[in-house]
């Protein structure tokens, strides 16, 4: 299914950062925006929050839970061995293997929690609306169907806020 999107593009971050305001004032829903390199202002002025540090928070408790008690089973229920009349608990000896084990499964299940999010998987196209936004050009997407307004008011509204190209193009 192909789809038609309004692309405006910038020729500074400056304009760029303009556009996104303009475009929110005017209650335009912007798809997407591609820059040569993060523009972490433009990220913060699409007010887009993730859940992604909540989500890393509980598999790090998972892990930090899953591991003590792991350790806990083999070294004091399953397989207690006596070293010299030690107890089987010694919480400390567990820390180090627990912090390691937290950290692997965190990066791990990041990983594949952003691939899924970020729909990244093997043999996957790669979709760049504009060929100069990995040169020199910053791009704000938007959906024709779900922008707000027609191309025209679009169009003429980036343009006077800095835009130096507004096109239509079907992807």
């Amino acid at each position: 299914m192909n789809t038609t999107h309004i692309i405006g593009v910038f020729d500074s971050k400056k304009d760029l950062l303009t556009g996104i305001e303009v475009a929110q004032l005017n209650n335009f829903n912007i798809d997407e925006i591609y820059t040569p390199y993060p523009v972490m202002e433009a990220i913060d002025a699409l007010k887009r929050k993730s859940s992604f540090t909540i989500a890393t928070f509980f598999y790090g408790f998972a892990a930090v839970v899953g591991v003590l008690a792991f350790l806990y089973y083999t070294s004091v229920i399953d397989w207690p061995i006596n070293y010299g009349g030690k107890p089987t608990n010694t919480f400390p000896s567990f820390i180090i293997i627990t912090l390691v084990l937290m950290i692997l499964t965190v990066t791990i299940l990041s990983l594949f929690t952003f691939s899924i999010r970020a729909r990244i998987f093997p043999g996957k196209k790669y979709f760049l609306p504009d060929e100069r936004a990995t040169d020199d050009k910053f791009i704000i997407l938007f959906d024709k169907k779900t922008a707000g307004a027609g191309f025209e008011a679009i169009s003429s509204t980036l343009k006077a806020n800095g835009a130096s190209e507004v096109y239509e193009k079907e992807f």
